[in-house]
């Protein structure tokens, strides 16, 4: 099963490695249910860097649908401690990519906003930002990620908290599913 690189703030990331000997032999599912315990834990790994939530999720299996191990990845997410988060936080990349589908007048400039936004949020909340951006558009990305960061300075650390926590479960949701996809 090929894995697909984490996507570290929202922008993804190319490469991967293999579960099973064959791909061909069944569903991307079917291959993350019969994988062993220490390969999927590891593959689990690319999705979140919490060890705690990689191990929960792959002694749940097997799981009988995609939208059930998504509910497992959730409540495995929900049940988080704070150290946790911060270990999965930690794993997440603190410099910011330039973002794929940036192009054309005021790209120099939006980026060099970005990477100040990134600094002076890091230097705030002691960690990297995430942000889910599955569902937009390449060209949308760059003003997402933007608006996302200079709301989000305006949060207290409580409320942040709150949000990163949330941006993390939907970014490893996302991962998930791409990881179990069903290859051809």
């Amino acid at each position: 099963m090929h894995i697909p690189q984490p996507t570290r703030g929202g922008i993804r990331a190319q490469g991967g490695a293999t579960l099973s000997p064959d791909p061909r032999a069944a569903t991307g599912l079917d291959r993350f249910n019969a994988a062993p315990r220490d390969l999927t834990e590891a593959a689990l790994l690319t999705c979140c860097g919490s060890r705690r939530w990689a191990e929960r999720v792959a002694a749940h299996r097997p799981y009988p649908d995609p939208d059930s191990l998504l509910a497992a990845s959730d409540e495995a997410c929900y049940d988080l401690a704070p150290a946790e988060v911060d270990e999965a936080l930690a794993e997440e990349s603190f410099s910011p990519h330039p973002l794929v589908g940036a192009r054309g007048p005021g790209t120099l400039a939006a980026h060099t906003a970005l990477r100040a936004a990134h600094a002076e949020y890091e230097r705030r909340f002691r960690h990297a930002f995430v942000i889910c951006l599955d569902g937009y558009r390449e060209d949308e990305l760059l003003d997402q990620v933007l608006a996302g960061i200079r709301t989000r300075l305006g949060n207290d650390e409580d409320e942040e908290r709150a949000v990163t926590a949330d941006e993390l479960r939907r970014l490893i949701r996302g991962r998930l599913a791409r990881l179990v996809a069903s290859h051809p």
